[in-house]
């Protein structure tokens, strides 16, 4: 009897090491999605981009020009924010959006990118208001939309308002999908059941 367990004891542990990593996966799956709040399309991505022949530090320089020469220039505040956005000089890039924001303030990717630069500047709060003006100017935006949702939950810890948002998403987008081809509508299911799990333990 000891024996035949003693037997059977590496293919359990084995059994039971598999289950385990891919639990692991799955819930580092979702974690990383969810961790990472979304750009527009407006903004340039300088790791996506094959042949990075821009170089960003003489942009930023000539944008800075521009402004300086010319502070009513919407457009150039704008790019100005984008070149800030992707070199992760968040506070810069939250006053060059909101430059942009007082010349023009219905821009909705403008005010979604600056609520992503609230939020890795660690401002959730902040990055929520923008997400919320970004949609009050374009209720059918899908990025403030899944960005609200996602600061909701790892930020603000506030999972049935991060529900909340993503449900409203898909009721203007049922395909709508929040990264790494995962929808928005599993991703809301896993952590519905997620939370429920919380609950009872």
């Amino acid at each position: 009897m000891n024996k035949k367990n003693t037997k059977n004891a590496p293919n359990v542990t084995k059994q039971t090491a598999m289950i385990a990593a891919i639990v692991t996966f799955v819930l580092g799956f979702f974690a990383g999605v969810v961790f990472t709040v979304h750009k527009t399309d407006s903004v340039p991505n300088i790791a996506s981009d094959p042949k990075p022949d821009i170089n960003y530090t003489q942009k930023a320089k000539a944008l800075e020009v521009a402004v300086m020469n010319n502070p009513d220039n919407t457009a150039a505040w704008i790019q100005l924010g984008h070149v800030y956005f992707d070199t992760d000089k968040y506070e810069k890039a939250i006053n060059a959006y909101e430059k942009a924001l007082e010349l023009n303030p219905i821009n909705a990717d403008v005010l979604t990118d600056l609520g992503v630069m609230y939020r890795r500047s660690g401002q959730p709060r902040k990055a929520i208001a923008n997400f919320d003006k970004a949609v009050a100017v374009d209720p059918k935006h899908e990025t403030a939309r899944l960005n609200k949702g996602i600061v909701l939950l790892h930020d603000l810890k506030d999972w049935d308002g991060a529900i909340q948002a993503w449900e409203e998403l898909l009721e203007i987008n049922p395909l709508a999908k929040a990264g790494n081809n995962l929808s928005v509508d599993q991703l809301i299911k896993h952590y519905k059941k997620e939370k429920a799990k919380n609950t009872f333990n």
